[in-house]
């Protein structure tokens, strides 16, 4: 409710005549921004925030600062400017994330002047880039905790000021070569001789700096760290001890090509946290553990370790996190260690490290361990005593193994287990595998093998379920009568047998439900009274992504509690065929987030929101050539708040021609589209054009509806021209029409006596090349080329002086036949359209039967023809034909003219 009453709170302080719709920007609210994350720039995203914004192609930054909505928490802007004005953000005072990725090289005094509730500030760029800061650049940002600078070069700045609460300082990506330069750049960083008191900071991030190599002792004398970074560097780490901390707690150098342990930096600062992981160790010396008794955390991730040295455990007293993955060990031999010592270990990492097997004793020192991750390595049996003392367990993960066997009672030792990982795995399950030992155990992943359906029985405690099925495997059936508290269930393929007669009754507190990689044949039942997904009442969340593999849309329909659903990949791969909304989702009164990817829908429609009363935020990843239809401008006041065309594409169709001027006049819905998008303005063109842009010029019912709505004026304008018009063409109509019935009263039958023309030939302008060069040699010209007819042609044979409107009359009542040839550019002529209406009259009106046939030089709408029902209901199917392009279909067409113009052959 709080997100609604801020959404309207902010559309009531802009103005009706502005745009909601900001041009290249994306804006949503921060609860929304997991939603469409993967789009936005780097740039740290907060949930907390109330309005988060994503501008790209910057180049003139106080026109786009203009479009952003004031009231703004977040901002992240992409594009080129030189220069960083002073009062840049002054009319967001209100900002609290600020992410600048503009490779401006001057950011001039004042430029973030007024944002005193700033929290967070980036600058990204290239490592190319230089960035000279002001000595009072952040001055008076007294509220700034986190400071970064990717990619941009500091070295031409000096007595750059720190904002005092300052917890972050990153500069990464960059030309650093020396940490001493940092002093210089930032000289709150070093002891103040006057008062003598350190500067503290949580972070300093100086990873990804290639060339950074300490060589300055004493560079930072009296700072104080929590964490210092050095990821991906070549510094060498062993001289952190020099640079004159005044304290140090954690250590990241990953990447840095050290070969042992820092055990200088270790026993200086006494660490407590060492991240060492992609390093070159391989072995620990037994007297480098002397030096490691204050570690409490320690990553050896991927450090090519074979063993580890005796007593490795009893050196660490205070180690509560250890992580040895992926690494090069055979056998975890960590209690064996001859000490007989308990470990304080809270949590073990041994994934990807190739082990094949388990002694009973392996964790038998472990009594505190609360976390043990043991995916991807070889692990085929588990003896029922591996476990044994673990009592304190609670994560197991043994996915990713080929487990086939398991020990008697081998879960009885962990009654403190809640969370089980067995994907991927070839544990063959049975009805008295019943999880017996644990009795927290409310998250369980399983894999179900293929072979004789079972019957499947689980804990009742479980709060989340997730199973994976193996292709085309008989599904199981579920023992359990009911379990209470389960609140999400995942489901890659139909592996569990559930009916619609009990299943309320079974996960009566179900809430959320993922189908995954399903064929989705029984979820695209027309049958849906067979399917359990309708059962279920009170389901929040729904997941359904399909294996690209289904024919036919699944529509999504009957749940009267959902409040977000999320569909992908739902048809076929090898046949696609496009969707309407409505084919995918029916009635949801509830729904707020609706997702869509790889459904192949096509059209947008009033009619799909008929059902989706609540729908607040409506987002489209990966669907192309979209049409959205005309009815959504009636529609407009209930459509979502929210609309996201992410990665998805408008087709290039007169059809979406009303989209651009109702993005601009939208009062309520903010409306996310790629201003990118190009149309391909002629067949066998080389040159792109902008969407809207490109329908404007080619649509021109859009520029009379711009037009209409410009002023009241013109709006009046329009209607009277409208008016006389309308006039002037009835006043032709009645004279031609009267023609046609005198005609009939006397009686010339004789069709060389009544027609002065075989055949009058309407076309426009732009058509006549093709009219001169195809059309009419085949008419005029003499057997056996042509047919030898007479043929009217306006440019040629109307009377001079004569007016056009009686000109047409005549010379169409005086003609046997008349052909129409239709294109885009004809239907927008108004001589075309006049002679179209006319002939259509004609077909009512005259007592004899006059031919019209209707040649397209191009695929046309039906709406776009004038009076379609009409010429619907007069025209035979073989009054009209399109021109062929290929060469060996152009008979067809002359075989069919010439049977509808009575000639032979």
């Amino acid at each position: 409710m709080g997100k609604h009453l801020l959404l309207l709170g902010l559309l009531l302080s802009l103005p009706l005549i502005t745009a909601w719709t900001v041009v290249n920007c994306l804006v949503t609210e921060g609860s929304q921004l997991p939603l469409v994350s993967r789009y936005t720039l780097l740039c740290h995203l907060d949930t907390s925030l109330s309005l988060f914004a994503s501008c790209s192609s910057v180049t003139n930054l106080t026109q786009v600062l203009e479009t952003v909505p004031p009231s703004v928490e977040g901002l992240c802007l992409s594009g080129s400017i030189s220069v960083l004005p002073p009062d840049a953000f002054s009319h967001f005072p209100g900002l609290k994330v600020l992410g600048l990725n503009l490779h401006f090289t001057q950011l001039l005094p004042g430029a973030l002047r007024g944002l005193e509730q700033l929290r967070r500030l980036t600058f990204l760029g290239r490592h190319t880039d230089f960035l000279y800061l002001p000595p009072d650049a952040f001055g008076n940002l007294s509220s700034l905790q986190y400071l970064t600078f990717s990619g941009p070069c500091l070295d031409g700045s000096l007595g750059v000021r720190l904002p005092p609460g300052l917890q972050l300082l990153a500069v990464t990506h960059s030309c650093l070569q020396n940490v001493g330069v940092l002093a210089d750049i930032f000289p709150d960083l070093v002891l103040a001789s006057s008062s003598g008191d350190a500067w503290a900071l949580d972070t300093l991030d100086l990873s990804f700096n290639k060339r950074l190599n300490i060589t300055s002792p004493g560079a930072l004398p009296g700072l104080q760290l929590r964490t210092l970074h050095l990821d991906h560097t070549n510094t060498e780490v062993a001289a952190v001890a020099e640079l004159g901390l005044q304290r140090l707690d954690a250590l990241s150098a990953k990447k840095t090509g050290m070969a042992q342990l820092p055990v200088g930096v270790i026993a200086h600062f006494g660490l407590q946290e060492l991240h060492l992981g992609l390093t070159q160790i391989g072995r620990i010396a037994p007297e480098a553990l002397a030096s490691c008794h204050s570690l409490k955390s320690l990553d050896l991730k991927s450090s090519r370790l074979i063993d580890l040295p005796p007593g490795f455990l009893a050196a660490m007293p205070s180690l509560q996190t250890l992580k040895l993955t992926i690494n090069q060990q055979q056998i975890a031999m960590l209690c064996m260690n001859g000490t007989g010592a308990e470990s304080g270990l809270w949590a073990l990492d041994l994934s990807n490290n190739g082990l094949y097997t388990m002694f009973p004793d392996t964790f038998s020192c472990l009594p505190h361990l609360r976390e043990l991750l043991l995916q991807g390595n070889q692990l085929f049996h588990l003896d029922g005593q591996v476990f044994q003392g673990l009592r304190r367990l609670q994560t197991l993960d043994l996915s990713r193994n080929p487990l086939a066997a398991l020990g008697k009672g081998w879960l009885g030792s962990l009654p403190a287990l809640t969370t089980l990982n067995l994907l991927d795995t070839q544990i063959v399950l049975s009805s008295a595998w019943d999880f017996w030992g644990p009795e927290r155990l409310n998250n369980l992943r399983l894999r179900l093998l293929s072979g004789p359906p079972r019957m499947l029985s689980l804990p009742v405690g479980l709060a989340s379920l997730e199973l994976h099925a193996v292709s085309g495997m008989k599904p199981w059936k579920l023992v359990t009568d009911v379990l209470p508290v389960l609140q999400t269930l995942t489901l890659k393929g139909w592996g569990l047998q559930l009916g619609v007669q009990n299943i309320s009754k079974i996960f009566p507190a179900l809430h959320q439900l993922s189908l995954l990689g399903n064929s989705l044949e029984a979820l695209c039942s027309q049958d849906t009274s067979h399917f359990f997904l309708w059962q279920l009442p009170g389901l929040k969340q729904l997941n359904v992504k399909g294996d690209g593999h289904n024919l036919r849309p699944c529509c999504i329909t009957g749940l009267p509690s959902l409040r977000e659903l999320k569909l992908q990949l739902l048809q076929s791969r090898a046949r696609p065929r496009p969707v309407r909304l409505e084919e995918l989702v029916g009635e949801l009164p509830m729904l707020e987030v609706l997702q869509l990817e790889h459904t192949g829908l096509e059209t947008l429609s009033a009619a799909a929101f008929q059902g989706l009363r609540s729908l607040q935020i409506l987002v489209l990843g990966w669907e192309n050539g979209l049409v959205l239809d005309g009815s959504l401008q009636e529609h407009s006041p209930q459509m979502p708040q929210y609309m996201y065309f992410l990665t998805s594409s408008l087709a290039c169709q007169c059809a979406n021609a009303w989209v651009g001027p109702w993005l601009e006049r939208s009062p309520r819905t903010y409306v996310h589209i790629t201003t990118h998008q190009l149309c391909q303005p002629e067949a066998g063109g080389h040159s792109n054009r902008p969407l809207f842009p490109f329908l404007w010029s080619h649509c021109p019912q859009t520029l009379g509806l711009e037009l209409f709505l410009g002023s009241s004026a013109l709006l009046l304008l329009l209607i009277s021209l409208a008016f006389l018009q309308a006039t002037r063409n009835w006043i032709v109509y009645l004279k031609a029409l009267f023609r046609a019935w005198l005609q009939g009263l006397r009686g010339q039958r004789s069709e060389g006596k009544r027609f002065l023309y075989d055949v009058f030939l309407s076309h426009c302008r732009q058509d006549q090349g093709w009219v001169v060069r195809e059309l009419l040699p085949a008419l005029e010209g003499c057997p056996p080329v042509g047919w030898g007819l007479r043929v009217c042609l306006p440019e040629r044979d109307f009377e001079p002086g004569k007016d056009v409107a009686d000109n047409v009359a005549d010379s169409m009542v005086g003609s046997r036949i008349t052909i129409c040839v239709l294109s885009q550019q004809a239907l927008c002529t108004p001589r075309c359209l006049l002679e179209l209406r006319l002939a259509t009259s004609l077909l009512l009106a005259a007592p004899y039967l006059p031919a019209l046939l209707l040649v397209f030089l191009e695929p046309i709408s039906r709406h776009q023809l004038p009076r379609y029902h009409r010429l619907a209901w007069l025209l035979r199917r073989g009054d009209y034909h399109m021109w062929p392009r290929e060469d060996e279909r152009k008979d067809d067409f002359w075989a069919w003219l010439g049977r509808r113009l009575g000639q032979p052959g």
